[in-house]
Parts: C-alpha cells; sequence; structure tokens
C-alpha cells in the first residue's frame, strides 16, 4: 500500500465524485421504468429499435454500475480499478452528450432532424436538464476525475481485505438491486410524475375556460349612466324597484374578465366516439372521488390485477358508493371493445390519443404500472396503487 497521505483536494474530489454518481444512480434506481423508457427512447433516436428488448436490463445493470463505482470512489474500495473504470465511464458519455448536444442545436438552427431525445435522464426524473446542460455538466465533472485518475496511486485503498472489499461490493449490488426490483413491483419509493400524490392534476391539464361577464347600462332622462352586473342589477331591483322607472337599458355588454388560459401541459384526452370526459372528471369542483384505471396499451396489461379479487371488490364498492371509476389507455376504440368483452369489464374506458413515437405519453408516465390505479378527488390526486398493491385500494374504498 502506498505510504502517502492523501492530500484535502483530492479527498474533497473523491467525495464529490463518489457522492454524485450514488446521486445520479439512486435517483434512477428508484424508478427503473422510467430508465428503461429513456433506454427505449435513445434507441429509437439512434435508430435501433432492434435493441428495445434489452432496455429494462440495460437500464438496472448501469444502475448498479452507477451507484457502486460511487460507494467505491466514496469509501476507498479498489481506488485504482475505481478510478480508471470512472475515467471510462465519464469519457464514453463525455462523448455521447457533446453529440447530442451538437445534434440538437443543429436541429434547433438548421433544420436537421436527428430525432435526438430532449431530457438527458441522466438524474432519471429528479432533475430535468438539456443536452447542452447535461454536456456542460459533463465537462465539469469529467476535470476532477481526471485529477482523480493521474493521483490515484496517492489515495489508499480502506484497511480491509481482498474478501472484505469484494463482500462491500456485492452488499452494494444487491442492496441496488433489491431497491429497483421493489420499485418495479410497486411504485417508485419517490415519485416525480406529474401525477404525484398532493398534485393537482386539473391546473396541470385542464384549460382554464374564458370568463365573461354582462354588463346592463341604463340612462336617465338627465343622460346619466348607471352600469350594474347582473348580480348588482337583481340586488339593486329587490332593493329599489322603482328605480328603473325613469331609465332605459339597452342591450348587455359583454366584458371578458379573464381570457382562455392553456394547461401547462397539453394533451390529456378521455374519450369515447361522442366526447371527451377529461374537464368534467377532473374538475376541482367535482367532489366525486374517481379512479382512474391506466393501462398504457391493452395489449401489454397484466391481467392478473384486473382478475384480482381485490379490483373485482373495488369495482363493486365504487359502485356501491357512486363513486367515479373509469379505464384510460392510448389503444384504440375497437382494441377497447374487444378488451372490455375478453375481461368482462363493466365500466368506461376512455381513449388518450397518443402518436408512439412523438406521445404525448401521459398515459404510460402518469404511473409505471401497467394496470394501475390512481385516486383523484377534486382535480387533486389522493393515491396511486400498483396492481399489485390493489388490496391497499380496495381497503380505503371500505373505509372512505
Amino acid at each position: 500500500m502506498n505510504s502517502k497521505k492523501e492530500s484535502i483536494v483530492l479527498m474533497i474530489l473523491r467525495i464529490f465524485l463518489g457522492c454524485l454518481f450514488i446521486f445520479s444512480g439512486l435517483s434512477k434506481a428508484i424508478d427503473p421504468i422510467a430508465n428503461a423508457i429513456q433506454f427505449d427512447d435513445y434507441f429509437i433516436s439512434f435508430r435501433m429499435p432492434f435493441m428495445q428488448i434489452f432496455s429494462m436490463f440495460m437500464a438496472v445493470v448501469l444502475t448498479i454500475v452507477e451507484c457502486t463505482l460511487g460507494f467505491m470512489m466514496l469509501f476507498r474500495i479498489k481506488i485504482k480499478l475505481t478510478s480508471v473504470l470512472y475515467l471510462a465511464f465519464m469519457c464514453f458519455f463525455f462523448l455521447l452528450t457533446a453529440w447530442l448536444a451538437i445534434a440538437e442545436y443543429l436541429e434547433v438552427h438548421y433544420g436537421y432532424n436527428f430525432g435526438i431525445v430532449k431530457d438527458c435522464g441522466c438524474f432519471g426524473k429528479a432533475i430535468k436538464m438539456s443536452n447542452l446542460q447535461t454536456f456542460l455538466k459533463n465537462v465539469v465533472i469529467i476535470v476532477p476525475t481526471i485529477i482523480v485518475f493521474i493521483y490515484r496511486n496517492h489515495i489508499p485503498d480502506i484497511r480491509l481485505t481482498e474478501l472484505g472489499k469484494w463482500l462491500f461490493v456485492a452488499i452494494v449490488v444487491f442492496l441496488v438491486a433489491l431497491l429497483q426490483w421493489y420499485c418495479y413491483r410497486y411504485l417508485p419509493i419517490v415519485d416525480f410524475s406529474d401525477w404525484k400524490i398532493g398534485q393537482n392534476v386539473a391546473d396541470s391539464y385542464i384549460d382554464k375556460q374564458e370568463v365573461k361577464e354582462s354588463i346592463y347600462v341604463y340612462e336617465d332622462s338627465l343622460g346619466n349612466k348607471y352600469s350594474f352586473t347582473e348580480d348588482e342589477l337583481m340586488e339593486k331591483f329587490e332593493k329599489d324597484a322603482n328605480f328603473f322607472d325613469d331609465k332605459v337599458g339597452g342591450e348587455p355588454e359583454v366584458k371578458v374578465i379573464s381570457p382562455i388560459q392553456r394547461a401547462p401541459i397539453q394533451g390529456l384526452t378521455m374519450e369515447d366516439s361522442i366526447s371527451d370526459y377529461s374537464a368534467d372528471l377532473l374538475n376541482v369542483a367535482n367532489d366525486r372521488p374517481l379512479f382512474i384505471v391506466f393501462m398504457t396499451y391493452l395489449d401489454e396489461v397484466d391481467e392478473r390485477g384486473l382478475q384480482s379479487s381485490d379490483f373485482q371488490n373495488m369495482v363493486k364498492l365504487c359502485a356501491e358508493k357512486e363513486y367515479d371509476l373509469i379505464g384510460l389507455t392510448n389503444s384504440s376504440a375497437s382494441e377497447i371493445q374487444e378488451f372490455k368483452s375478453k375481461n368482462n369489464i363493466s365500466f368506461p374506458i376512455y381513449r388518450s390519443d397518443c402518436d408512439p413515437v412523438k406521445g404525448p405519453f401521459i398515459v404510460r408516465d402518469a404511473i409505471h404500472a401497467n394496470p394501475g390505479i390512481i385516486y383523484v378527488q377534486n382535480g387533486i390526486v389522493k393515491g396511486k396503487w400498483a396492481w399489485r398493491n390493489f388490496s391497499d385500494a380496495c381497503e380505503m374504498i371500505t373505509n372512505k
């Protein structure tokens, strides 16, 4: 072992790199499905759709590698090997993000169409960064990475046996894999979606309609004019009906109090063959509990969730208590009819338009379970359950 003592500067850089990789890895580990979707997007962008079957595997493995390297750097486990792997890791992503930043610039300013993914996903859904921001971040990170690599012989390994070091690595791998397994089977332990509990989805997805007010103008014989809103007019009439005897009123003037306000997130629909019910169902004034069964594509739904006794009990309870229960999918109307008939589903299933490449991927990203249920009341998300937790949803409805 090298007898030289690690300098303070080198220690700070090492701790910074270790913590950064741990944070980056854990931010993706808590939502492995979102991480796999990010790989899907990259494979489509690079014209490699045949690689999508490996998306989940690569997402899980990359997250484990990133977290493990972070802990190894932080605790000085096999520091020479770790510094080499860090440099290889950062050089690859430095070059990749450099290309992505250049390609996005060419798309925006010169009309090229590379189909570049706009959100890098380097910190999962926790922090969204553009390709240029990601590249600049990597420019900053690669400097301490190179320094640690150059002075790796000046950083002593932790005082553990070889077995102890590899046991430490094995424990980190196991714990990160276990975390991803749990979040895959159920839901992310930290939710960064636009449908997280407490989120006002009515404000996020529903346009606020234009608000108008009628102004009634009366004029007396002396040319004096009096203006009233409808409420003020009724109040005046009730207090002094004779007030209007010597006055002449014309057609009411319509005044726009508040123009239409577009929702920050566009694209959510809940349609059948007749109408779109999203505004009515998600209205903040709608006090009726609304349970939405999200099923991204019906041919991918895990039917065990719909056939479970917990789900069947939930359907009955919603009917008894007159709660709204609907399904929402990106599948076509004909697929919906076939699916309802096959699974003996009585509640309505609405569709939300979605281009399979361009989106919007609202149904897919709302809850990373297929099927999954989101409970909304007064436009606010009150609860979320993956199909393996439908018993919790059923218990909540029973006690409500």
